[in-house]
C-alpha cells in the first residue's frame, strides 16, 4: 500500500502561490535597509536617541559660528557620516539648521532664533536672572543688576538690594547711556567692529559727571582693554557717588546677551574692593550664562 502525505489546507485568504511567481520569489531578495542608515536604527532601538543625536548636531552646529563641514560634525556627535548626513538633512528641511551652497558647511537656521528670543524674551531672563542676583546681593552685600542692550543705550531688567545699609535705590527699567556705565561698557565690548563704528558715528558721548569719558579714542581704549580682560568698572562716571563693576553674560551661542554687575557707594567700594568682587561676579554670570545654554563656561578665576 503506498504511503499518503497529510495535505495542508491553504487558509481561506490565502491563496497558493504559482510556479512562475515561486520562482520568482527565489531570485529576487527582499530589499535590503541601507546599512549605514538603519545599523544605527536596529541598535538604538526606538526614535529618542535618534532625538537626542538631532540635538546633539545641533548644539554643535550652533557652537561653531563660522558653520561646520559634515566629516568634522560627524566626528563631534560620534556619529558615521551617512547618519549624521541624512538627521542634519531633515533638520536643513525644517529650516533649524542651513548649509550654505558653495562650503556646504552647517550653520544655525533662522526660526532656531527665533524659538532662542521669544523664549528668552524680557519677562523670562527676569525670572531667570532674579535669583543669580539675590545670591550675589547677599554674598556681596551690595545691589546687583542685569541689563541688556536697548537701542545705543542700555537697560536694567532685573535687581536685587544687598542687605548692607545705603544700597542704591535705582529702580528696574532705568535706561543708561553705554559709554559711561560699567554695563553699557561691556555691550558695547561686545559689539562688532562695524556696529561698534556705527554706533560712535550715532552717539553724541555726552558727559554726565567730570569723569565721564567723552573722547573715541579714549573709549576705544577703553573697549579693548574690556575685551581683554572681560571685566567693566565705572568710577564715578555716571554717578560721581558711586562705582560699579559689571561681567557680561552669554547665551546658547556664545553671544553677549546681557551684563551682570554690582554697584554701591563709593566711601565703601574702591577699585580694589570692586576688583575683590570679581571672582563672584565672574561665577554669578557664569551660572546666569548656563542658565540661558551657554555651553564650556570657563571657569572664574
Amino acid at each position: 500500500m503506498k504511503s499518503v502525505r497529510p495535505r495542508t489546507k491553504p487558509k481561506a485568504n490565502e491563496k497558493p502561490a504559482s510556479p512562475r511567481k515561486a520562482a520568482i520569489a527565489k531570485l529576487v531578495k527582499p530589499p535590503q535597509a541601507d546599512i549605514d542608515d538603519d545599523a544605527d536604527d536596529r541598535q538604538r532601538g526606538g526614535g529618542v536617541q535618534s532625538l537626542g543625536r538631532a540635538f546633539a548636531i545641533l548644539e554643535e552646529v550652533a557652537r561653531h559660528r563660522d558653520g561646520i563641514g559634515l566629516a568634522d560634525l560627524s566626528k563631534l556627535v560620534g556619529l558615521h557620516n551617512s547618519t549624521t548626513f541624512h538627521l542634519a538633512k531633515t533638520m536643513v528641511s525644517l529650516g533649524y539648521i542651513r548649509q550654505e551652497k558653495d562650503s556646504k558647511r552647517y550653520r544655525v537656521g533662522r526660526p532656531l532664533f527665533a524659538l532662542a528670543a521669544s523664549a528668552l524674551d524680557e519677562i523670562e531672563m527676569v525670572n531667570v536672572a532674579t535669583p543669580v542676583l539675590e545670591d550675589l546681593s547677599r554674598e556681596t552685600e551690595e545691589s546687583a543688576h542685569f541689563a541688556v542692550r536697548m537701542g545705543d543705550a542700555v537697560v536694567v531688567i532685573a535687581r536685587t538690594s544687598g542687605p548692607g545699609a545705603f544700597q542704591l535705590t535705582d529702580r528696574v527699567g532705568v535706561v543708561r547711556p553705554a559709554h559711561c556705565t560699567a554695563l553699557g561698557k561691556i555691550i558695547l565690548a561686545s559689539l562688532r567692529p562695524e556696529q561698534l563704528k556705527r554706533f560712535l558715528e550715532r552717539v553724541d558721548l555726552k558727559p554726565s559727571t567730570e569723569k565721564s569719558i567723552t573722547d573715541v579714542p579714549a573709549l576705544m581704549r577703553e573697549i579693548a582693554e574690556i575685551k581683554h580682560s572681560g571685566i567693566a568698572f565705572d568710577d564715578g562716571e555716571f554717578n560721581p557717588e558711586v562705582r560699579c563693576i559689571a561681567v557680561p553674560v552669554m547665551d546658547f551661542t556664545g553671544q553677549t546677551v546681557g551684563a551682570l554687575g554690582i554697584s554701591g557707594p563709593i566711601w565703601r567700594l574702591s577699585i580694589q574692593a570692586l576688583q575683590n568682587h570679581a571672582k563672584t561676579i565672574r561665577a554669578a554670570a557664569n551660572r546666569l550664562s548656563a542658565e540661558f545654554g551657554a555651553k564650556d563656561i570657563a571657569k572664574s578665576t
